[in-house]
This record gives C-alpha cells, sequence and structure tokens, in this order.
C-alpha cells in the first residue's frame, strides 16, 4: 500500500517519539516486584538488642494465645469476611477445626469464611514463630526523644554495636534502618551527629560491611535542601568509612503540608526523591504530623481522615512508576490491656475480660487502617508494639486469600481468550483490569500472602509473570 510519508519524514518522527519514550522510561523505569517489606517496626534505639526480633515475636504470640487463642475468636475480633457464622460451642469449633486440618480445601468450597480464619491463623502463628519482624527501624525521633547529647551518643554507639553483633549472629530481620532526627534548624546538628558515630562504628565494627537492606530514615522533611544534604552526607560517610559507593541508601517522611505542596504550590513529592538522586529507596507517610500540620485537632486526627488520603494520593501518583516505594503511617491505640498481673499471680476473670476489651478494641482499629491503607494501593505501614504483629499479618493474609479465588478465575479467563475482552461472573473486564489482577498476584507473591502454586493454577506461567506486563504476555500468547 503507498505511503503519503517518505522514508526520511517516517524516520525524524519515530526519531522524535524514541526521543520522547526514552525520556519518559528514564523517569519511570517501572515499579519493582522485587521483595517490599510489609511492615516498619519502630523502636527506640536504646532499647535495641540483637535478638530484639525474636523477642518480639514471643511477645506477639504470648498476646495472640492470651486473647485469641483460637481462629474463631481472632477472626470475630478482627471482623475477617463472615466471622459472625464461626461456631462459639467449643464441641462445634472443634469438630470444624478437625475438618479443616484433615482437608482444608474441602470445606473451603463449602465453609469459606471458617478456611479463610483457620488458613489466616495459621499463618499468622507460624509467621510469629518463624520471621516475626520483616523491618525494623532503630529509632532517635519520635519514639526515643531529646535526651542529652552524651547520652545520645552512647546509644547511638551502643545500637551499632548490637546490629554489628546481630550481623555476626544471623539475628536481624530481613530489612533493617535506623532514624534519625530531623534535619531542622534546632536538631540538625544532633541528627548529623547520631549518623556519624552510627555508622562509624558499625564501620568499625563490621570492617566497612552494611546489614542487607540497610537505610537512612529522613523524618519530618520540608525541603529539598534537606535531603541533598543528607544525600552528601552519607557519600562522605561511604568515602571515609569503607562503605561500598551508593550502598547506604535512604527514604523520606511526608509528615508537612509543604512535603506535598510547596509555597510555589509546586508538588515537592518528586523534588524530594530527585534531590536524593540515585539514593532515595521509599517514602513514608506520616498520619499525625501531617495531620497536626494540617491544623487538625487531635480528637480528630486519624489514619483515615480525608486529609490524610489525599496526601497518599499525592505521594502514589508522584511515584508510580519511578520504583520508589511508598509505606503508610501507624495505628497508635496499643492493644494493652489496663491491668497487668503481679508477678507469679494471676488476673481475675473481670479484670481479664476488661484487658480483652481494650485489646480486641485495637486489633480492629489497627486491622481497619491496614484495610484501608491496602485498598488504596500502600502495601507497607508502621507498628509500634508487638501486640500488633499478628494484626498486620492477618490483614495482608485477609486482603489476598479472601480475593484469591475470584481473582484466579478471572486472570485464567483472560489468558484462556488472550486478546479477547472475558466475562467472568457479572464482572466486564478490559486490558487494564487484566494488569490490575496481575498486580494482584505480583504484589501477593512480594508479601508472601499468595504462594508460587496458587500463582501458577491461574495459567500463567513465572515468566509471564516476571515480564510484569499484561499487556505483553496477551500479545506473546497471540503471535503464537
Amino acid at each position: 500500500m503507498k505511503l503519503s510519508l517518505t522514508h526520511d519524514e517516517m524516520a525524524a518522527y519515530c526519531g522524535e517519539l524514541r526521543a520522547s519514550n526514552q525520556a519518559f522510561e528514564s523517569h519511570y523505569p517501572a515499579d519493582s516486584f522485587d521483595r517490599q517489606p510489609v511492615h516498619t517496626v519502630y523502636g527506640g534505639a536504646n532499647l535495641l538488642k540483637a535478638g530484639f526480633a525474636a523477642k518480639l515475636g514471643e511477645v506477639a504470640l504470648k498476646t495472640l494465645e492470651t486473647y485469641a487463642p483460637s481462629y474463631s475468636v481472632f477472626a470475630r475480633a478482627l471482623g475477617l469476611p463472615r466471622a459472625d457464622t464461626l461456631p462459639t460451642n467449643a464441641m462445634e469449633l472443634a469438630s470444624l477445626t478437625r475438618a479443616l486440618e484433615a482437608n482444608p480445601d474441602q470445606v473451603r468450597e463449602t465453609k469459606q469464611a471458617a478456611w479463610l480464619a483457620f488458613t489466616v491463623y495459621k499463618r499468622v502463628v507460624k509467621k510469629l514463630q518463624t520471621e516475626p519482624v520483616e523491618d525494623n527501624r532503630i529509632d532517635f525521633e519520635d519514639g526515643y526523644g531529646n535526651r542529652p547529647d552524651d547520652e545520645e551518643d552512647g546509644h547511638a554507639a551502643s545500637a551499632a554495636d548490637e546490629v554489628a553483633k546481630g550481623m555476626r549472629e544471623g539475628l536481624l530481620p530481613p530489612f533493617i534502618g535506623i532514624r534519625v532526627k530531623t534535619f531542622s534548624e534546632e536538631c540538625k546538628q544532633r541528627s548529623i551527629r547520631t549518623l556519624d558515630i552510627f555508622l562509624t562504628r558499625l564501620a568499625e565494627q563490621t570492617g566497612g560491611k552494611l546489614p542487607p537492606n540497610f537505610i537512612v530514615t529522613l523524618p519530618k522533611v520540608t525541603t529539598p535542601g534537606q535531603v541533598s544534604t543528607c544525600a552528601r552526607i552519607l557519600e562522605n560517610l561511604e568515602a571515609r568509612l569503607g562503605f561500598p559507593k551508593e550502598s547506604l541508601k535512604m527514604e523520606i517522611m511526608i509528615e508537612t503540608t509543604q512535603a506535598i505542596i510547596n509555597h510555589q504550590g509546586e508538588n515537592t513529592v518528586p523534588l524530594l526523591v530527585a534531590a536524593a538522586g540515585s539514593r532515595c529507596r521509599s517514602a513514608i507517610f506520616g498520619t499525625y504530623d501531617y495531620t497536626a500540620s494540617c491544623n487538625i485537632t487531635a480528637a480528630h486526627q486519624n489514619h483515615t481522615h480525608p486529609a490524610c488520603d489525599f496526601a497518599r494520593h499525592v505521594m502514589q501518583v508522584s511515584l508510580a512508576g519511578t520504583g520508589i516505594t511508598i509505606s503508610d503511617g501507624a495505628t497508635t491505640s496499643m492493644p494493652i490491656g489496663p491491668h497487668k498481673a503481679a508477678k507469679d499471680a494471676l488476673l481475675s476473670a473481670q479484670k481479664m475480660d476488661e484487658n480483652r476489651v481494650v485489646v480486641h478494641g485495637a486489633w480492629k482499629l489497627h486491622y481497619d487502617n491496614i484495610m484501608h491503607s491496602l485498598r488504596h494501593g500502600y502495601y507497607q505501614g508502621w507498628d509500634l508494639n508487638p501486640g500488633q504483629l499478628p494484626v498486620r499479618y492477618a490483614a495482608m493474609d485477609t486482603f489476598f486469600l479472601s480475593s484469591l479465588q475470584d481473582a484466579s478465575a478471572r486472570l485464567n479467563a483472560f489468558l484462556n481468550k488472550a486478546a479477547q475482552a472475558t466475562l467472568v461472573g457479572n464482572t466486564f473486564d478490559d486490558a487494564a483490569t487484566g494488569q490490575g489482577l496481575l498486580n494482584f498476584f505480583l504484589r501477593g507473591m512480594a508479601c508472601g500472602a499468595i504462594t508460587e502454586q496458587e500463582v501458577l493454577a491461574t495459567g500463567i506461567t513465572l515468566d509471564e509473570l516476571r515480564s510484569r506486563s499484561f499487556v505483553q504476555i496477551v500479545n506473546n500468547r497471540t503471535s503464537k
């Protein structure tokens, strides 16, 4: 067929598009689906011990056993899907449990709610026994407070000693880092000094080696200048202390209105990330500092406030496709009962009931907050107390497992019919939804809630999954 455009004109237009497309791809290299921790546990640097992760797991298991000794109790406390249908009678529960242990897939067909509650509970217990903490931040900011310089100097050095010990003995979680104070005028010198002491001592103890996935957290960022200065400090310390080049990564905390929109009306988030050069790995939203900066009163500062959702969405659209991960904030209501038993004594039934009400209430709030984050595309958040850990893992597993069958059927239908639009049940799917389904499995695998076998059951191959592109998968299948 004859073309109107000449060969040279076609080449020129394609050259223009190539330059434009390459520029786009340099800014948006695509999200990584490597493992992202589902949470970060913040703890004061003064409390850090090398074996802290296992200890937190023990406390979390004890809390679970005390206040939710069965999957039925736990599911009802959190409000898992149709948890109200689970048996409360001990004999009925025991009979159902035996059936689930013998053949969970068979029970799943007729008692989905029981299967989900049972499976989630089992996974939570196993997780707390094997890897209770995925990411830890050694905190010198809000979780530590303001202390005399000599005291903070000592804790910066002792925290480095404990990290070095954890490295030698294999006790650290998969991700770990340090949160210094803000780079504000009041705190800048103290913050830099703590970072210097910690990293200098760590280099001395380890011969210039860092733990895997180590990161430096810069809180309450307000200007790109704070970020660029932090990046230069890290570059300087790498050279002085023998750490590999570009090994000291950082994450920024979005906790002020100025970190969202600056004085010129610009979106600040991309400017902050750019100021870090290639060092920025993630951005974290701080719920309570942000709402305070919006002049929201304490009674209305909460995780699901519309002001928080606005900030989350700005962060999300600013960083989508850049490879920078995002993390949500904390639930500050702790699952700690008002009554504590004296040594070698037991609480009365009434006091135990009062404790249970408080713990279950805090669990439910944390669960709802996590599910809110997940629905908004935030797959990581904060945990502040070991009693919150069972809820974190339960929410993640529930989010993915409760949708697994439907997502599997829809993805399987897509793949079977390749580029054709499909209808499963009463839901019409197009290519964009196909990518969303693919993202569901990629995210579920990355956080450990979906197994490789469950992904393969959809009919997709691991090579196709790794492509991360539904359009590419369809094109490859239709071209065969």
